[in-house]
C-alpha cells in the first residue's frame, strides 16, 4: 500500500471526515504540518493508557489540549506520521477529525403563544436554567435586572472568570430565550423571561470553535447540571456533516447530555433550501432540531413562511429533520456593546440595548425558552417527553416533514383559549 493510501487500511479507526482531510491534502500535494484530532481510547483514560500510547509512538508526540472523560477521549494536534503510527496501536478505538463549528423579539415571542401563556398561567421559565453554549454572555440589564439571572459562567476559550461576549452572538441568543425587556419596558422579551442563564463560552471572537472545546462545554454542563439546576442546553451553531451521527464525537456528546436528563435544542443550519443540509450536531436524533420561519411581523401563525435559508432534511442517515421551526427572521434581541457583531453590524442596532439578527441560530433559543415554560409547568418531564409534547402541539404550515418538521412551535396548548393572534 503506497504512502498516499495508507489511511484506507485504517478505515475502521479513522473517521470519514479525517480520511477526507487526508485525501484532500494528498490530492493537493500539501502535507499538513499538524491535524487537530480527537483520540478515543478503548479503555478508561488514565496515566497508564497515555504512557502506553506514548511508548508506542516513540519520538512522535501528541500534546493534550483537552481530556474528555465523557467520551473517553483526548484532543490533540498531531503530524500525519504520528497519526499513521497511532493507528497501529491496539488501545485506540477511533480517531476523529476535530472539526470546527460556526454560529449560523416583540413579534416572535407573542406569535408562538408564549406571551399569553405567561400572562394567563404565570409560566415564564421560573426555576428552569438554560445553558447558552455559544460565544459568551454580556451582562445585559435584560438578564441582570431587577435580579441577576446569569447564574453561572464558564469560559473554555480564554479562561476568563467574569461574564463577557466578544462576538455578541451568544448575548443575542440569551435574550431570544430569556430576555425580560427591562430596557425596553417589556417590548423585547423572550419566551422565558424568568429563566436562569448559564453562559458557556465555547466559540471565539469570530464565532467559531473546535468540536473538542464544545464537547468540553457539554461535559461541564452534564457534570454540573444538578448544582446549577440545568434543564436545557441551547446550541445555535453547526458544521457540515460528513459522517453518520455515531461517527461524530459531538453527536455522541449530545446523546450523553440527553441521557443525563438535559433537553438539547440545536439549530438546523442556514444552508437551505436544498435537501440534506441539516448540520452537525443538529443531526442528532435525540435533540430538538430547529429550523426558521419568517413570521412576517404578525402575531398570527397562519401567514408564517419557512425561511428560504432554513436547512432541510433528511439527515445523512435518512432521518427526518428538523423537528420544529420557529421565528428566526429579523429578530430583535440583546446587544453586547463593543462586540464584533455590534461593531460590524452597527446599522442593525435598535435603540441603545438591542440589535437585529436572523437565522436558525435565532429560532433555536426561542424553542429553548418555550421548553423552559413547559418544564416550569411540569418539571418531571424527560427530554424525550418535552420533545414529543412540543412536536405534538406544533402549528402545521402544511409543508413537508423535512422542511418544517412537525410544524411551528406553538405554546397555546398550555392553556390559552382565546382566539389565535390576540
Amino acid at each position: 500500500m503506497n504512502g498516499q493510501n495508507w489511511h484506507q487500511k485504517y478505515k475502521a479507526i479513522i473517521n470519514r471526515p479525517l480520511r477526507k482531510r487526508l485525501q484532500q491534502s494528498y490530492a493537493q500535494n500539501v502535507k499538513p504540518a499538524v491535524i487537530p484530532v480527537i483520540i478515543q481510547f478503548k479503555q478508561k483514560i488514565n496515566a497508564v493508557q497515555l504512557h502506553a500510547l506514548q511508548t508506542h509512538l516513540g519520538a512522535y508526540t501528541f500534546p493534550i489540549k483537552w481530556r474528555i472523560p465523557l467520551l473517553n477521549c483526548v484532543a490533540s494536534k498531531i503530524t500525519v506520521n504520528c497519526l499513521r503510527r497511532m493507528c497501529s496501536w491496539k488501545g485506540i478505538r477511533k480517531i476523529y477529525l476535530d472539526g470546527i463549528k460556526k454560529t449560523s423579539l416583540y413579534i416572535a415571542t407573542p406569535s408562538i403563544g408564549s406571551t399569553a401563556i405567561k400572562r394567563q398561567k404565570g409560566l415564564a421559565g421560573k426555576g428552569i436554567n438554560i445553558a447558552i453554549i455559544d460565544t459568551g454572555v454580556f451582562p445585559h440589564p435584560d438578564l441582570t435586572r431587577p435580579v441577576n439571572r446569569i447564574v453561572a459562567f464558564k469560559d473554555w476559550v480564554n479562561r476568563r472568570k467574569r461574564t463577557y461576549d466578544d462576538n455578541g452572538h451568544g448575548t443575542h441568543i440569551a435574550g431570544d430565550a430569556a430576555g425580560n425587556g427591562w430596557m425596553s419596558k417589556g417590548k423585547y422579551r423572550g419566551p422565558a423571561p424568568a429563566a436562569g442563564i448559564v453562559g458557556v463560552k465555547v466559540l471565539d471572537r469570530e464565532g467559531s470553535g473546535y468540536d473538542s472545546t464544545i464537547i468540553k462545554g457539554i461535559e461541564w454542563c452534564i457534570t454540573n447540571r444538578k448544582r446549577l439546576r440545568l434543564r436545557i442546553l441551547s446550541m445555535s451553531f453547526g458544521g457540515s456533516v460528513n459522517s453518520s451521527c455515531v461517527d461524530d464525537p459531538l453527536c455522541q456528546a449530545v446523546e450523553k447530555a440527553v441521557r443525563a436528563g438535559l433537553t438539547v435544542v440545536i439549530a438546523a443550519g442556514n444552508n437551505g433550501p436544498r435537501r440534506n443540509t441539516i448540520e452537525s450536531p443538529g443531526n442528532n436524533p435525540s435533540a430538538i432540531t430547529v429550523g426558521a420561519v419568517d413570521d412576517r411581523r404578525s402575531i398570527a401563525q397562519a401567514d408564517d413562511r419557512i425561511a428560504w435559508y432554513s436547512s432541510r432534511g433528511p439527515t445523512l442517515g435518512g432521518r427526518t429533520k428538523p423537528d420544529l421551526v420557529a421565528p428566526g427572521e429579523t429578530i430583535i434581541s440583546l446587544r453586547a456593546p463593543g462586540s464584533k457583531l455590534d461593531r460590524e453590524l452597527s446599522h442593525l442596532r435598535v435603540g441603545k440595548g438591542y440589535f437585529t439578527l436572523s437565522g436558525t441560530s435565532i429560532s433555536t433559543p426561542i424553542v429553548s425558552g418555550a421548553a423552559a415554560q413547559l418544564l416550569q409547568s411540569n418539571p418531571a418531564l424527560s427530554p424525550i417527553q418535552v420533545k414529543t409534547i412540543l412536536k405534538k402541539n406544533a402549528f402545521s404550515l402544511r409543508l413537508g416533514a423535512n422542511t418544517e418538521g412537525s410544524g411551528e412551535i406553538n405554546m397555546r396548548f398550555l392553556g390559552l383559549r382565546s382566539k389565535r393572534g390576540r
